[in-house]
């Protein structure tokens, strides 16, 4: 997910609230729906990050949900707590903007029911260098730069793992820090704030990067990292998500088949160029 989406302390806190302020308004709001199963012949209202979700989003509102007879309303939000509150309580029917580690965590520490429904695009971290060429002209000795907050350093030190450059933990999750590294294997690492990564790529042999801060750089994820995280399976696939109970509502289905579609893929494809990229179907694979 992008730098907006990251779990900090201050979120986490401010959820809380949110939640409490959020449960407190909802009554009178029009689009509030009571019965968990929705209806049909209302607009589906789903709460959404600017970009790139509410642009996916509309894309299917503008594009294929007439023809799949279904009313799909865009709420954008910029802020990450308020779509799950609002979801639980109703104001919306569904969001989309979030990966799983930020969800289960949201969940636990806000006691809501968020559940997932199908997975649609990933925004990558990538593993650039300005000094060689590819993966395996990293060598030991050599210094890599990684984010330093929880969730990024997790994806960073396992895409390093998963190209043969360190060896983790066996089982450790999505908190990876550089004391589970077992196997460094002479690298040496430098952790930073993630936004400041790019800027480290000069001094460093190697930096894994989030998608939009190396989209930021004018770095092409598509075309210069060394290493990209893969989609399928990627527990840091943003999904559509609601509340436990209304995963089998008619209209939740209609467009969790229109977010997986390769109408949407394609536009995906076309839009983002890498820097985002489809969850789903044969570029998940």
């Amino acid at each position: 997910m992008r730098k907006n989406i990251k779990l900090t302390a201050g979120i986490a806190a401010t959820a809380a609230l949110a939640l409490g302020l959020t449960a407190c308004g909802t009554s009178s709001d029009p689009s509030s729906t009571k019965d968990g199963a929705g209806s049909a012949d209302k607009p589906l209202v789903v709460a959404a990050s600017p970009t790139p979700h509410a642009d996916i989003l509309n894309f299917v509102k503008d594009n294929l949900a007439a023809k799949a007879g279904l009313k799909l309303e865009v709420k954008e939000f910029t802020d990450y707590v308020l779509p799950n509150t609002a979801t639980e309580s109703g104001q919306v029917d569904a969001n989309y903007f979030q990966h799983k580690p930020y969800l289960d965590d949201f969940n636990k520490k806000n006691g809501t029911h968020i559940v997932p429904v199908v997975n649609v695009h990933l925004e990558p971290l990538g593993l650039y260098s300005k000094k060689v060429k590819s993966v395996k002209d990293i060598k030991a000795g050599q210094t890599v730069a990684v984010p330093n907050d929880t969730t990024n350093e997790g994806r960073a030190l396992h895409l390093l793992a998963d190209n043969g450059l360190i060896t983790l933990k066996p089982g450790i999750g999505t908190d990876a820090k550089l004391s589970d590294i077992t196997d460094k294997k002479g690298l040496e690492f430098k952790e930073l704030e993630a936004a400041t990564v790019p800027r480290a790529l000069n001094d460093v042999d190697a930096a894994v990067i989030n998608g939009n801060y190396a989209i930021e750089a004018k770095l092409s994820p598509a075309k210069d990292a060394l290493a990209l995280e893969k989609a399928e399976g990627n527990p840091y696939a943003n999904f559509l998500a609601v509340k436990a109970g209304n995963e089998k509502d008619a209209r939740v289905q209609k467009l969790a088949k229109l977010l997986n579609s390769p109408e949407v893929k394609k536009y995906i494809d076309d839009t983002y160029k890498g820097s985002v990229v489809p969850a789903f179907g044969a570029a998940a694979q």
